[in-house]
């Protein structure tokens, strides 16, 4: 009986995607469509742009505020943890209420995070700020729209070119908030943001649809996702246990972190390690946000055009091991600067491509809450990376990443190489 009810279940679910690819390829829903995703892509750097203005400035206040190196790391600290609780609530929220409810939600708090910070004249005042933060997830909630508006073969390459928008609050954000920060004042990017934020809120009520997500969910889907909870914790196990989701999940996870905990120890490294001044890390930082434009905007979408899932995955996972050796070798900035080509490629490469095997690895009715999950790695390593990148870092050396990262990865890729992992091998498009 299980069996039938099963394979009833699989002819369904292949009935739904039918539906939704034949919606999707009709001209007035693909013109439509494109339309919210441009959209989407601006108001996203935007959002990024005013993110990167608070990020170099964030360190300089809480200093002139008589916040120590210590009380810095319990700020970002709390930073990260409110993300991580976040997401996978976000993306809950997203699938029950639908996209627009969800971005404006997340500029919104970004709107409350920013005004915040702009009256942020006691060490109090600044740890309250980051409340907000627990959901202001723009990215995600770009990402959430654009794999619900493209087709599984169009996703990869659709997620790829957010970077883009990464790129452009990376290199604006960062050198406007220095900018008006010695112009105007230290809490003048704040009210700049707080504008835009609201602007941004007043785009996705106004031209984003209020459901994203394709018409044709099965009666049993509408029903299990509008009576759970948004904070269901079952839910989103339920979603980790589906087949193949944990393993490529695990991945994208083990694959990342000694980068992860690499860049989160970069600012102490480029000032030890390289040698460099603040204003010459700056440049390098933008160096590695160009990098990333260039290989997400316009590197990745070709190579899903011609690899399987799987071959990109044991690529990156390859080169990330090539990597681990050079960054365990390296001992001066140009070193760094051949080898942050490289990484940048496997970092982005393996993010979008398990990004988009996991969101066609649920239901579509689930597919907020994966990228929600998938939007909790990022913090998790924010959360832990200052304590084990430290102890790494002070026992061992910058050595001591590279090391890690050749290590993780080989395995990593002895594993995808025994195991069939994704399940369903296919070219993304």
């Amino acid at each position: 009986m299980n069996e039938g009810a099963s394979s009833g279940g699989e002819k369904q679910e292949l009935k739904f995607k039918r539906t939704i690819l034949q919606d999707q390829n009709k001209p007035e829903n693909m013109i439509q469509r494109q339309q919210v995703i441009r959209l989407t892509y601006l108001i996203t750097a935007m959002d990024l742009t005013c993110l990167f203005m608070q990020i170099g400035i964030i360190p300089y206040l809480a200093k002139s505020l008589g916040l120590d190196s210590v009380g810095f790391g319990y700020l970002q600290t709390t930073f990260g943890v409110l993300q991580l609780l976040g997401g996978p609530i976000f993306g809950r929220f997203a699938d029950q209420f639908g996209t627009r409810a969800a971005l404006t939600l997340s500029y919104l708090s970004g709107s409350a995070f920013f005004l915040l910070l702009s009256v942020s004249t006691s060490v109090p005042l600044l740890f309250l700020s980051r409340i907000p933060s627990m959901f202001m997830h723009g990215l995600p909630g770009a990402q959430m729209v654009i794999t619900d508006l493209t087709t599984p073969a169009e996703r990869a390459d659709a997620l790829g070119k957010l970077g883009l928008c990464f790129g452009i609050g990376v290199i604006i954000g960062s050198s406007l908030g220095g900018t008006l920060s010695t112009k105007f004042g230290m809490y003048f990017p704040s009210y700049l943001a707080v504008v835009a934020s609201l602007i941004s809120a007043m785009i996705v009520m106004t031209c984003i649809p209020a459901h994203t997500k394709p018409k044709s969910e099965g009666p049993a889907t509408q029903q299990r996702t509008s009576q759970s909870s948004v904070f269901s914790l079952k839910e989103i196990l339920r979603l980790l246990k589906l087949p193949g989701v944990k393993e490529v999940f695990l991945i994208k996870v083990l694959s990342g972190l000694p980068t992860g905990l690499f860049l989160i120890m970069f600012s102490i490294i480029s000032m030890n390690f390289f040698g460099l001044e603040a204003a010459q890390t700056g440049y390098l930082m933008s160096y590695f946000g160009v990098l990333q434009m260039v290989v997400q905007g316009l590197v990745i979408g070709r190579l899903t055009s011609r690899f399987t899932e799987r071959t990109l995955i044991m690529l990156s996972v390859l080169v990330f091991s090539g990597v681990g050796l050079a960054m365990a070798l390296m001992t001066n900035v140009f070193h760094y600067c051949i080898i942050a080509l490289p990484m940048v490629f496997a970092l982005c490469t393996i993010g979008i491509i398990t990004d988009s095997i996991l969101t066609k690895s649920v239901p579509p009715s689930d597919t907020g809450a994966m990228l929600g999950i998938c939007a909790s790695v990022p913090p998790l390593t924010r959360t832990v990376g200052p304590t084990l990148g430290g102890i790494l870092y002070k026992m061992f050396g910058v050595s001591a990443f590279g090391y890690l990262q050749l290590v993780v990865n080989i395995a990593l890729f002895l594993y995808i190489f025994k195991s069939k992992v994704p399940q369903n091998e296919e070219k993304v498009q």
